[in-house]
Parts: structure tokens; sequence; C-alpha cells
């Protein structure tokens, strides 16, 4: 498995460049996790109801081709997204995305926050409040789209929609729920959010990290 740490990069190229690599891969195509933050974007789940994006302001607006509706992406957030061939895995989809939820779950527990996912609601959440989505599309066998983990973000942006499609959602972060005056190491969540992440697939992340241009063209 390949672990690309890509840093801030454009929504739009990402999302091409994932659609390009599911398309391009063959059954021998090593499996890849993308880490990446973007700038401050809604995308628009197939799914979405435009009544769910109440008052977006200058951040952009995209449709986009994962499962689920509206929700917020922006710097403090950490995305993965799961290149991953599900068939050699022989993973359905409620697979893996119970994989991706208690990778998750795995990682706040070892800050100290409990938290599950909701049956009726993909994602993990911390007393009702919502700090991780998840959004997913499987083509030709293969998963891509992923993970969003609020951990220390300006959550504003989440009051001009309905997160997911509920109205009234609450949201919070990892900041949020630790205090202000709480050390917050937002590199090592990630390194360990990848390791639990590779870890269920039965892999390592010994692969490293690659710069923005070495994926996304």
């Amino acid at each position: 498995m390949h672990i690309r740490k890509l840093g801030l990069v454009d929504y739009q190229s990402t999302w091409q460049a994932m659609k390009d690599f599911t398309d391009q891969r063959d059954a021998s195509t090593e499996d890849e996790l993308w880490l990446v933050q973007h700038a401050a974007v809604f995308t628009q789940g197939q799914a979405g109801k435009a009544e769910h994006v109440l008052a977006p302001g200058a951040i952009p607006v995209i449709q986009v081709d994962r499962g689920g509706q509206v929700t917020y992406h922006g710097p403090g957030q950490w995305l993965v997204y799961l290149l991953v061939d599900i068939r050699r895995h022989n993973l359905g989809i409620r697979d893996l995305v119970d994989l991706i939820e208690q990778s998750i779950v795995t990682v706040l527990a070892q800050l100290g926050i409990a938290s599950a996912p909701r049956p009726d609601a993909p994602g993990v959440y911390v007393d009702g409040q919502k700090i991780a989505s998840l959004g997913l599309r499987v083509r030709r066998g293969c998963s891509y789209h992923g993970l969003a983990l609020n951990v220390d973000m300006d959550l504003e942006p989440f009051s001009r929609i309905n997160p997911c499609g509920h109205e009234g959602m609450q949201v919070t972060s990892v900041r949020q729920l630790l205090g202000e005056t709480a050390v917050v190491d937002s590199d090592a969540i990630a390194d360990a959010l990848l390791a639990e992440l590779a870890a269920g697939l039965g892999s390592s992340t010994a692969a490293g990290s690659a710069s923005a241009g070495s994926a996304i063209s």
C-alpha cells in the first residue's frame, strides 16, 4: 500500500486524480491512501438535495460522485481518500464503512475521546455531535473518496448547511472537545489514523509520503 501525504490541495483536481487512478488501475495495482486538506469547499453527494445547502456565501458548492449529502471541507480537517481494491480484500461496502468508522473511533479513544458510529447516519459521533463524515464511491470493484475528521478547524461553515442532510445536526472537532489549552498534534493524529486504516486493510504505512504533483496533475 502507498501512503501519500499531499498537504493542502485543490479539491477538484484531487477528485479528478482519484477517478483517473481508479480507471487506470488493474488487478496488480497497489492500493493507496491519500492524506489531504482542502481550502474551504462544500461538496454535495449524488443523493444531495439543494435544500440542505442553506447559505453557502462565497464558499463554492461542488456536485460530486460520492454517496451522501452535503458536507464541508476546510483547513484543519484531515481527509483520507481510500483507493482500495475491495474485491481483492473480499470486502463489501458496508465492511469498508465499518473499518473506517472503527479506525476513527480507535484513534479518538487514544486522545481520550469516546465516540461511536450511528446506524442511521454514516460517520462518527461524540454525544450526538458529528466529528467525522464518510462518503465513498465504488467503481470497477474499487473505492475512492473516503473520510473527513474534524481536528482543529473553523466549524462555522457547517452552520450554513444541514450537515449530511440532517437539519440541526451539531458538529464538533478534536480541538473543541479537548479545549483551547490542550496540545492537539494534528500530524500525530493523521499518522495514527493512517496506521489504523492500513492495519485494517492488512497493510502497513511503510510507503512514506509524496508531493502533490506526483499524484495530482
